[in-house]
């Protein structure tokens, strides 16, 4: 007989409206906060707020902030990259989303 295997899986739902600040938003993605840094300076995700200390990330920077940390990692992109890939998928959601409404 083979020994079963159980995995314990975690998530934390997160509303659009909800805010999450660097240390959350990290703590979310487990990203450092140096690697955040950069992809705000990339123009991955855009908080408010006037240094990081004090920046508020929308809920949105969470998803962006996942899909860019798993392009950088699983296809080897650079920040450029990932930033540009990130925007391209969203257009395409846009566009998704407005030819849905117009059928």
């Amino acid at each position: 007989m083979k020994p079963s295997s159980l995995t314990v899986l975690q998530c934390q739902v997160v509303e659009e409206e909800v805010p999450l600040s660097l240390a959350e938003l990290c703590r979310a993605c487990n990203a450092a906060p140096e690697l955040v840094l950069q992809l705000v300076e990339h123009g991955v995700i855009e908080p408010q707020g006037a240094g990081p200390q004090a920046w508020v990330f929308a809920g949105a920077s969470l998803r962006r902030t996942r899909v860019a940390l798993r392009l950088l990692h699983d296809l080897e992109l650079n920040l450029q990259g990932a930033a540009l890939a990130v925007e391209l998928l969203d257009e395409i959601a846009r566009l998704q989303h407005a030819l849905q409404a117009a059928r």
